[in-house]
């Protein structure tokens, strides 16, 4: 999506509703008021990644003695972490600046800061575009975030940056790194920088929890390499950067002592993990040591390349004690022709054969995917490819996406763009068969015994997700006829019902 045409929508909002575009007040001359008290509200769009960055900014703002809250209309500043990669998310992180602005109309917010992948993206632009923010900071301001805060919030002005393609920025060397503090802009600094919090004083580790789940996710890299055609990724987040495994661990084992029962390693390309390291296998040796931590219970990986999927990785995941059976792999389409028109690779064939390796190993293992429909040169022929794959994989979770251009990626320049009536078209059929499909799939677990990760406690009932079911994005598991359980416990059960992708279960017993 072009960034004008978002920016035409805002203006559109703003004439129909002048209440989300607030007058921006005067800057009051006033002294500079101690860090201490100054109230800071997080506000978080967009991915898991974007929520493991908050926590780090989190920690960098509480260590220089920042209270945080959790709602924006009771803090001083607001700092909204954007989302800049699909059409939806640009708008709802629009959406974030625009109600956050809107407390500063004569209630305590002063100032609203736009921070995250939108405002690196755009950076001049958006802050040009939307002045309810009172500044668009870049990744690499996140270093100095408290600084940068404490002067917009006494008046001052910082510059916007203007965006770069991070893809030139060279990486460090495998050689050159160690276990110290590697500073890489965009991706943050992630190792044992700041003392924050922890019953062990020796214990440092940049990054303050700003929820009590018992699911937290961590990075495992940042960047990505590859070249697909409709991803802007790369170009903002920069090139693949491994975290050192020591690094992980340490804080796998940091986040078990705030009571985390279950990681979920997050990247770009988790496949990726360690070729930049030197170690292309280095997830198959990572994951049995995360599973080792003590009081973590069960470890997910997100993100995974279908291309890049190896027999020793499957081995491992499905194989370890504590390594959760579930595949999150990249698809996007199963047409070999549309696929090579993204710059990826496979087809149904492959795809089915890769699903059949991983059921071979792990028959309950749930699998999720997520599909663009609509790309340019997708033929009929193509779709019907699709639609066939998505019947013959029984896949527990689907996402499906409608094309869209998006600027600085090399699909927008493809010929064979599809008529937007069409593309909704596609997108609505394919979405009817999914949620068909998914339905079914969820049936056909019926009597099987799963492993449930209490999240939430309603009367006598309670929710959670099952070993095949994500965090968020896929269905959940209600638990009937349990025994009192607090948030954090697993339990087992089989399942009895179904209603949609979601799944009831009863006791064993």
């Amino acid at each position: 999506m072009k960034y004008s045409t978002l920016i035409l929508a805002l203006e559109t909002r703003r004439k129909a509703d002048p209440l989300d575009s607030p007058e921006l007040p005067e800057l009051p001359d006033r002294p500079t008021r101690l860090v201490s008290m100054k109230k800071v509200a997080l506000v978080t769009m967009g991915c898991a990644r974007n929520e493991v960055d908050s926590e780090e900014l989190a920690a960098r703002l509480e260590s220089d003695g920042w209270l945080l809250v959790d709602d924006a209309a009771e803090a001083d500043i607001a700092v909204v972490n954007t989302c800049g990669f699909v059409e939806s998310a640009k708008k709802d992180s629009i959406d974030a600046i625009l109600e956050a602005a809107s407390q500063k109309d004569g209630k305590r917010t002063q100032r609203v800061v736009a921070v995250g992948c939108l405002a690196e993206r755009y950076g001049k632009e958006l802050a040009q575009s939307l002045p309810e923010a009172d500044a668009v900071l870049g990744f690499d301001d996140y270093e100095d975030i408290s600084a940068r805060l404490s002067h917009i919030l006494d008046g001052g002005i910082i510059e916007t940056h203007t965006p770069r393609d991070r893809r030139n920025l060279l990486p460090i060397a495998p050689s050159e790194r160690s276990d110290a503090l590697i500073k890489i802009p965009g991706h943050g600094e992630r190792v044992d920088e700041l003392a924050v919090t922890g019953s062990a004083p020796a214990r440092r580790m940049l990054r303050r929890r700003l929820g009590n789940e018992p699911v937290a996710s961590i990075k495992i890299a940042s960047g990505c390499d590859r070249r697909c055609s409709f991803c802007a990724i790369p170009a903002f987040r920069g090139s693949f950067i491994s975290r050192r495994p020591t690094e992980i661990v340490d804080e796998a084992r940091w986040l078990a002592e705030q009571g985390v029962k279950e990681l979920v390693l997050v990247s770009e390309n988790s496949t990726s993990y360690g070729k930049d390291l030197g170690d292309i296998r280095l997830l198959e040796s990572l994951l049995p040591a995360l599973a080792l931590v003590d009081g973590v219970d069960r470890i997910r990986v997100a993100y995974l390349q279908p291309a890049e999927v190896r027999p020793t990785l499957l081995d491992v995941m499905a194989s370890t004690p504590g390594i959760a059976p579930y595949f999150d792999l990249s698809f996007q389409h199963s047409s070999g022709d549309v696929l090579r028109n993204m710059k990826r690779f496979g087809d149904n064939e492959k795809f089915l054969s890769l699903l059949s390796q991983i059921r071979d190993r792990a028959p309950l293992a749930g699998v999720r995917s997520n599909f663009i429909v609509g790309f340019p040169g997708e033929s009929e022929g193509d779709f019907e490819t699709l639609l066939q794959f998505l019947e013959e994989a029984r896949l527990d979770a689907v996402g499906v996406f409608g094309y869209s251009d998006e600027e600085g990626t090399s699909a927008v320049d493809l010929p064979g763009k599809l008529d937007e009536d069409e593309i909704r078209h596609r997108v609505e059929r394919t979405s009817a068969l999914v949620e068909e499909l998914m339905a079914q799939r969820a049936e056909e677990r019926i009597g099987e015994e799963v492993s449930v990760l209490v999240e939430a406690v309603h009367g006598q009932e309670y929710e959670g997700r099952a070993l095949h079911q994500g965090p968020e994005v896929d269905g959940s598991t209600t638990l009937v006829g349990f025994p009192r359980a607090r948030v954090g416990d697993i339990l087992q059960g089989r399942i009895y019902a179904s209603e949609g992708a979601d799944v009831r279960a009863e006791p064993l017993s």
